[in-house]
């Protein structure tokens, strides 16, 4: 089935926030936000803004009417700075004017008497002051203390994960549209929309019931709209709420670069210790979160971090330890594998260092430590694993031996050019891992023309959710598509919504959709059996007709709703799905935290210009545990985006902040993603075949967050490259591997270079 949203896309007539209809007499926000990371605010001035033409009002933390604050996890956060300011950027007033343009110039007039104070940008030493979200987390499987004296081979290192900005192509903003009896509208770009409502709650001292959150869909999410779509909404919906009169907020891209968290940047510590048979024994791990100025949503982070540290193995004495750590950058979020990839980073790096010293490819190591069916998660789950068919359909069906050979004989043949290649296997819990956010409900309304109406908490953000819940929706009523419309997400449809995110959102959503088909088809069936003088066991609908025994009964679908109807009987329903057998005791750090695991494998393989230090991503070839896909079209987009996203987070994505808290990437000339040049030349996908039984729906697995990780493979198979170059590098790990970084590594003096690297610049010549 086709994305339902295909149409109106290409058409350019899908409706995002910027494309909702102006109401008469709307105005328009912009935030002043701090120039200094951290400081004491000696004074505003805003008298001059004030004054600007078109401005109507400038809002401070003085106008708030009920709490100035909209942290989440943990009440941090405030929506203005008071006293201190805590990162650059963070909102000391919003100017509310007639126009766009108006609001933009009034900031700019402005004045912040600010006193600096230290800045802290690493986690390091912000956990070294004491400066901490929550108290640090320990997970613990064996005992490492006396596993070490089992192993033959023991390594140390570090490592190092930077951010990445989420560079959605719609950016942040929010509309609030005042209704009677002080109800608010809210159109946000967000994915959690019962988010929104509560932060604007807390911030106005409204009740949630007089403020309706509304989402058509979103052009682009990865997790940076989880949380972090609340500032706007609660600065609109307090202008509204003062002025009585629309206000609207579309942030501008710089802005949003600016102003916003992005994916965690993590320090990391590993020790691990091997057995003379390459069995890993021990592994311990100390990861330094940057969570920013505030909780965000960094502690659920650090946890997930935690649950990822051992990817696929299994190690049978684990010590994972994990702090989140306050800096003075923009509160770090969500994204895409939300703490997941940076926890496995690392232990693919204490492999690859392993591997280095002990002279044996590191896919020898990987491949002999996946888990197996059974085995033990070190925070207590037992594994249902697809890991090892993973490896071995990928090593097959891609011939890695093959592709071994060819990287040795074009190395052999190539000095300036030299290839590389990594195994990136992938194991990712799929839930939230806050139980109690693992629910979800759905209103489906059936209309007597034979028309369907769904309305779910998911939020549509170009993963195509809405149409795995319209397939949903057609094969318990076995009706055509057509029939059939997903509404928009409201908060006024459907209440108490967990966000769009942890690749949950179609198994949660799915199923109460589900439940709810369910419970209006059991009541059609009956009426149809009263008609037709036979039990309901005997009713089938297919294709709009309505069986009894296997023949058909001259009944169809309309027929059937209007005896309902007329009969009086209920053709709505409102149903709540709640994941079973899933628990996590945070006291002991045990439980079962994940519906499923969703498994893979990936080859990447690249090419390194060895005199320029750039290089090209040749192929990126995955088999990939979909469960049973119940839509392979989207599954696949899916797929590539995940991996080139992650491709992009190894390699170029790079963020820098100065020491001063100061964004330098701070744009489109400074920041790079992957473009049409950057992204593997090839990316092969095949599914596993497997048989199993999951908690996802229709058995089609989660793919939202895993294809991400197979992008870790890119900075290996780099490193694997670098080294056939220079087999005594420096290659510090340190992710993005940049060109610099490659060009640094495959010159650097540590150990001793590589023959033909004294001769590349008389080579080069010639060439």
């Amino acid at each position: 089935m086709n994305n339902i949203d295909a149409r109106t896309h290409v058409r350019g007539a899908s409706v995002y926030l910027d494309d909702i209809p102006l109401i008469n007499g709307t105005l328009f926000g912009a935030a002043f936000g701090s120039p200094v990371a951290h400081g004491r605010v000696n004074s505003l001035d805003v008298a001059a803004a004030a004054q600007m033409p078109g401005v109507v009002r400038v809002f401070t933390y003085k106008d708030i009417t009920g709490e100035n604050q909209i942290g989440g996890i943990i009440p941090d956060e405030p929506l203005f700075a008071e006293q201190e300011t805590h990162f650059c950027g963070m909102p000391l007033a919003f100017v509310v004017a007639t126009s766009v343009d108006a609001a933009r110039a009034a900031v700019k007039k402005i004045q912040a008497d600010i006193t600096p104070l230290p800045v802290i940008t690493d986690p390091r030493e912000a956990q070294a002051k004491g400066e901490l979200i929550i108290p640090p987390r320990t997970f613990r499987l064996g005992d490492t203390a006396n596993a070490w004296q089992q192993c033959a081979h023991i390594f140390e290192g570090r490592a190092d994960t930077n951010g990445q900005e989420h560079l959605y192509i719609e950016t942040q903003g929010a509309y609030a549209v005042p209704q009677e009896n002080e109800v608010i509208r809210i159109y946000s770009s967000t994915q959690g929309p019962t988010a929104v409502q509560r932060a604007v709650s807390k911030a106005l001292g409204l009740p949630m019931h007089q403020l309706d959150v509304e989402v058509t869909r979103l052009g682009g999410g990865f997790g940076g709209k989880e949380d972090q779509a609340n500032t706007w909404a609660a600065l609109c919906a307090l202008a509204a709420h003062h002025l009585k009169k629309p206000v609207k907020y579309a942030l501008h891209r710089m802005e949003d670069i600016a102003m916003t968290g992005k994916r965690h940047p993590y320090s990391s510590d590993f020790k691990i210790g091997l057995d003379a048979d390459l069995k890993i024994i021990a592994y311990e791990v100390t990861f330094y979160q940057n969570a920013g100025a505030a909780a965000d949503l960094s502690p659920a982070v650090l946890e997930r971090t935690l649950f990822h540290c051992t990817n696929s193995y299994f190690i049978p004495h684990v010590t994972a330890t994990a702090y989140s750590c306050r800096t003075h950058l923009p509160p770090n979020t969500a994204f895409r594998g939300f703490g997941g990839p940076q926890g496995m980073f690392v232990i693919e790096a204490a492999i690859a260092k392993a591997a280095t010293a002990l002279g044996v490819p590191a896919s020898a190591i990987q491949q002999q430590n996946l888990h197996h069916t059974g085995d033990t998660f070190p925070y207590g789950q037992l594994a249902q694993s697809e890991a090892p068919a993973c490896w071995q359909k990928a090593e097959e069906l891609y011939d890695a031996a093959a592709i071994r050979q060819s990287i040795h004989d074009f190395n052999v043949a190539n000095t300036l050019y030299k290839k590389g290649m990594a195994f990136m296997p992938v194991c990712f819990g799929i839930s939230f891992t806050k139980t109690l956010m693992n629910q979800a409900r759905a209103l489906v309304h059936v209309y007597t023309d034979g028309s369907v109406s769904i309305s779910t908490g998911a939020v549509e953000m170009g993963q195509g959710v809405n149409t795995k819940i319209l397939q949903v929706a057609a094969r318990a009523f076995s009706i055509p598509p057509e029939r059939i419309r997903i509404q928009p997400t409201s908060t006024f449809r459907i209440a108490n919504t967990s966000p769009s995110a942890a690749s949950a959102t179609a198994d949660l959503n799915g199923k109460a959709t589900w439940m709810a088909c369910q419970a209006i088809m059991e009541r059609l069936k009956q009426v149809a059996a009263e008609a037709l003088q036979t039990d309901t066991a005997a009713i089938t609908l297919q294709d709009e007709q309505v069986f009894v025994h296997g023949k058909a009964s001259g009944w169809d679908w309309k027929k059937l709703l209007m005896a309902a109807y007329v009969k009086r009987v209920n053709l709505s329903e409102h149903a709540h799905y709640a994941t079973p057998g899933i628990h996590f005791d945070t006291s002991r750090e045990k439980g079962h935290p994940f519906a499923y695991h969703v498994y893979g494998a990936a080859i990447v393989e690249v090419t390194v210009d060895c005199l320029r230090g750039t290089y090209t991503i040749d192929a990126v070839k995955v088999v990939h545990d979909y469960g049973a896909s119940m839509n392979p079209a989207i599954d696949q987009g899916q797929m590539e985006g995940g991996i080139v996203q992650g491709i992009g987070w190894m390699t170029m994505e790079e963020v820098i902040y100065d020491a001063e808290g100061r964004l330098r990437s701070n744009a489109l000339s400074t920041y790079k993603v992957p473009d049409i040049y950057a992204v593997p030349k090839t990316i092969q996908l095949q599914a596993l075949d497997t048989r199993q039984d999951n908690l996802a729906i229709f058995r089609s697995k989660a793919v939202g967050e895993p294809p991400l990780m197979y992008g870790i493979g890119a900075w290996f198979a780099l490193r694997d490259a670098i080294l056939a170059f220079h087999p005594a590098a420096d290659i510090p790990f340190s992710a993005p591997m940049t060109p610099e970084k490659v060009l640094m590594a495959l010159y650097s003096k540590n150990g001793t270079p590589a023959p033909h690297a004294k001769t590349v610049d008389h080579l080069a010549v010639d060439k």
